[in-house]
């Protein structure tokens, strides 16, 4: 049933999300990242894009709260666990205060017993820019009741 409801998405996107200046600034402080390119606003105009730009981390980890929106809670799941990533790449700077949104699509699902694992096909778009900020491939696992 969990399985074939996985096989049943078509590409989903996510709300979009505001990476403003105190969510970076949060990032930096959690992380200890204090590069003046995301954090400074003199260092952000003189750094080759022009602007403070986004931690590609924090990027990337909104991947869990966008997929929080596109995934379904799937019936008898006991868990889901992030497994990692087959790929990553950070393709264009997210602009401090720009709006991100995440594109999932489920590229292979493999059963193994009570567990699936599902590879997820992810980017996340930058609102009114023509590239993503990143492409990736997501492996979650749910932990299914048996």
């Amino acid at each position: 049933m969990s399985a074939e409801l996985l096989r049943g998405l078509g590409p989903r996107h996510s709300d979009w999300f505001a990476l403003g200046a105190a969510r970076v600034q949060a990032f930096a402080d959690a992380t200890e990242d204090w590069q003046p390119i995301h954090l400074d606003p003199g260092a952000g105009a003189a750094s080759p894009f022009g602007t403070c730009v986004a931690h590609g981390f924090l990027t990337l980890s909104m991947l869990s709260a966008m997929s929080y929106q596109v995934v379904p809670d799937l019936p008898g799941m006991r868990a889901s666990v992030n497994y990692g990533f087959d790929r990553i790449r950070f393709v264009a700077p997210v602009p401090v205060g720009s709006r991100i949104r995440g594109r999932f699509e489920l590229a292979q699902l493999d059963e193994e017993g009570p567990r699936l694992t599902a590879h997820w096909d992810v980017a996340i778009e930058i609102d009114n820019k023509p590239k993503p900020a990143l492409i990736a491939r997501w492996i979650t696992r749910f932990e299914m009741e048996e």
